[in-house]
């Protein structure tokens, strides 16, 4: 193991030089197996040494370390510092009692989220003209006015005090009101603002679906990519790339061109990110011929301060510095590709400590940046910028011939995650048919939510098929994966994001039986969401897909409520699909 870990510093090592030349602002090079890395904050280092010692006196039943790294402080770092260090210990373990730290804590911050004000969107409607117009049901169309009432709890500004004093807040400040996830998640985050998206323009919230946007720009602004929320503690990593999506729905809603070229730079300066050294791989295929393609690497190599305890734990195993590093830059890594955490990561399912996430080339982010190259690329022709439009053009044939000739399955009909060698250090990765992943994941039909998958009418029944038969397809929607593990990215969960990328892809390929598929898909996930809600009067984060109206679990955290994506597909399924008035809602 140390040997690999060796391996992996000296590879990795190489490939930062260009990166962090070119990224200066970003990141700083580093020594350890992760290629870059992110510094932290002397605050985020001070909370993550607060949830430590609450994990040691108020003990692990119920105890969410974000909490801790989302408080803000009442005082400057060194008072409040200096206070913690002067607290009594007791001296048989050197912990501090339980009334001690909560004295402490009430006195020294203000509550975990009290950074965030309610906002009331300008441009919510209770009922807007023309919602929904092919729902029928009565009582559908009652619950969907509720979901759609919704943005109006979900819906934030960041406080004048994060801007006046930054120093004492994790909270990023952000130029315009956020739509946030819900419960535990307090800050906007980047791939979940997508399906936020979607359903505000069903709700005919234009105004508030641009401002989500101009904050993730603002975002590249700074920090030269979009973060994986708006604290200082995601400085270190992304999330799957979707903003160029987000601004093509908006346009294509509004033909608002002037919003297209404002962030137009924006999309151009992610697109160098996500293809710099420390994402780009290049694979060389059966034919001899080389393909560039991209994975998840967050620039991190320490625990994730959210969740710094326990990721110290599951880390405890490793003895050498190098593996616990390059376990750690996995598990961010595992973080920025919104699936955190799956089987799908893991070297040796389902053990946790086999997590090797950047030594995967993911199926799904390729077809994100596919996506990103041929938004790019109408953008630029909307303005007339004919030089771009060339350019991300053949950007995205390369990339739409590296899919095809990494990943795709000719005997599963689908596309398959690639494995890296563990170990290597090859410039360029000679593909091998065994390093397919040949599990079957949700995340292998993503590519057919793309035009050049779609529209290939051959293709399309083959990936129909495959689907139909995965196994995936459940009572209540899309199974994430087949193995259930208790991570949350895993059977028998199901997400909002993957049931609406399958069967809006399904649709848009024009096929008859594609789009009856994808109305199954749709009624089935209408209705465990409408269940679940009539049952416990809240929208869930994730669903259990074998039983309609359950909502998930598993995973590092307890099942969280609001919620920004699931009310967001609710709504798009509901605009594609209607709901006729004879038809069932219950189970």
């Amino acid at each position: 193991m140390a040997l690999h870990a060796l391996t992996l510093l000296l590879c990795t090592f190489t490939l930062s030089l260009s990166f962090a030349v070119a990224s200066s602002h970003m990141a700083s090079s580093s020594s350890s197996s992760c290629s870059v890395v992110t510094p932290s904050t002397p605050l985020v280092s001070f909370l993550e040494q607060l949830q430590e010692t609450a994990l040691q006196t108020f003990g692990d039943s119920n105890f969410d370390p974000k909490t801790y790294v989302d408080l803000p402080l009442k005082f400057t770092l060194s008072e409040t510092h200096q206070a913690f260090q002067n607290l009594p210990r007791l001296s048989s373990n050197g912990t501090v009692s339980a009334e001690v730290l909560k004295g402490f804590i009430n006195r020294y911050f203000k509550g975990a989220g009290d950074d965030l004000v309610c906002w009331q969107p300008h441009d919510f409607v209770a009922e807007p003209e023309g919602f929904l117009t092919k729902v029928k049901h009565p009582e559908v169309r009652a619950w969907a006015l509720k979901v759609h009432s919704l943005w109006r709890n979900l819906s934030r500004k960041v406080s004048r005090e994060v801007e006046k004093n930054p120093q004492l807040h994790t909270l990023l400040p952000l130029p315009n009101p956020v739509v946030i996830p819900g419960s535990r998640f307090r800050e906007v985050y980047y791939w979940d603002s997508y399906w936020v998206i979607r359903g505000l323009l069903v709700s005919k919230m234009h105004k508030t679906a641009t401002a989500i946007v101009m904050n993730l720009v603002s975002l590249i602004e700074k920090y030269g990519f979009v973060l994986n929320g708006a604290r200082q503690y995601y400085t270190n990593r992304s999330q799957p790339p979707l903003l160029s999506s987000m601004l093509y729905e908006i346009y294509r809603s509004t033909g608002d061109i002037e919003l297209v070229k404002r962030c137009l730079p924006a999309l151009l300066k992610e697109h160098a990110f996500w293809n710099s050294d420390i994402h780009r791989v290049t694979i060389v295929d059966a034919q001899g011929h080389s393909h560039n393609l991209n994975r998840y690497q967050a620039m991190w190599n320490k625990p994730r301060p959210e969740s710094s305890t326990m990721d110290k734990k599951s880390a405890s195993k490793f003895l050498n510095i190098s593996e616990k590093q390059h376990f750690y830059c996995d598990i961010a890594s595992a973080a920025e590709s919104g699936w955190d955490f799956s089987t799908r990561w893991m070297r040796v399912p389902p053990d946790y400590s086999t997590l090797a996430t950047t030594s995967v080339i993911p199926v799904d982010l390729n077809a994100y940046l596919l996506g990103m190259e041929i938004n790019i690329a109408f953008f630029a022709k909307a303005i007339g910028d004919e030089t771009t439009v060339k350019h991300f053009m053949e950007l995205s044939d390369a990339r739409k011939k590296a899919i095809n000739s990494v990943f795709w399955s000719p005997s599963k009909k689908q596309w398959l995650d690639y494995w890296l060698n563990s170990g290597t250090c090859e410039v360029a990765h000679v593909w091998e048919a065994k390093h397919q992943n040949k599990n079957v994941f949700a995340s292998n039909f993503v590519p057919l939510w793309m035009e050049p998958f779609y529209s290939d009418g051959s293709l399309v029944g083959n990936v129909v098929h495959a689907l139909k038969t995965s196994g995936l397809i459940r009572a209540a929607g899309i199974a994430t994966s087949l193995t259930d593990s208790g991570q949350q990215w895993d059977f028998p969960n199901g997400w909002a994001p993957l049931q609406h990328m399958l069967a809006e892809g399904l649709v848009k390929s024009g096929s008859k039986e594609a789009r009856l598929l994808a109305e199954e898909i749709a009624i089935k996930w209408i209705r465990s969401n409408y269940v679940s809600y009539k049952k416990t009067g809240v929208m869930h984060e994730k669903l259990d897909v074998e039983k309609c109206g359950e909502y998930g679990g598993g995973g590092e955290y307890a099942p969280q409520t609001g919620f920004g994506w699931s009310n967001g597909v609710v709504l798009a399924f509901l605009e594609e699909f209607g709901w006729p008035q004879d038809r069932s809602i219950d189970c």
